[in-house]
């Protein structure tokens, strides 16, 4: 849990509260904005894995979550950086947005979508 607590809090600046004590199990919320601001976010929660990690090529166990970002193309540099490994490369959803997904240090799947009228 540390090292995928470093990755996202290095890509997107997200912060944690160890809940551990309250679940009686390793437990981190996700502080993805303060819960006083006006700024959007979505706060969650981060356990250990209790299986093994989807093998390569056998595609996600479980829901993807998609982060929205303002520059797609700034935030996969921080991912590949960060450890990250892409999975399906940048692509246009005609005229609304651009998506891609990515592999955090853990093999967990994510994506990441910026809004862009223009993309193509």
């Amino acid at each position: 849990m540390e090292r995928a607590q470093k990755f996202y809090k290095d890509v997107f600046g997200w912060d944690y509260v160890d809940w551990s004590a309250t679940t009686g199990t390793p437990y981190a919320g996700i502080m993805t904005a303060p819960m006083d601001s006006k700024e959007p976010g979505i706060n969650g929660g981060m356990l250990k894995r209790p299986c093994p990690a989807p093998a390569a090529g056998q595609g996600s166990n479980a829901y993807v979550c998609t982060v929205q970002v303002e520059n797609f193309d700034q935030a996969a540099e921080k991912i590949l950086s960060a450890g990250g490994r892409v999975a399906m490369p940048k692509f246009a959803i005609g005229n609304m947005a651009w998506q891609g997904y990515f592999l955090d240090t853990e093999g967990n799947t994510f994506g990441l979508h910026q809004t862009d009228p223009n993309a193509k």
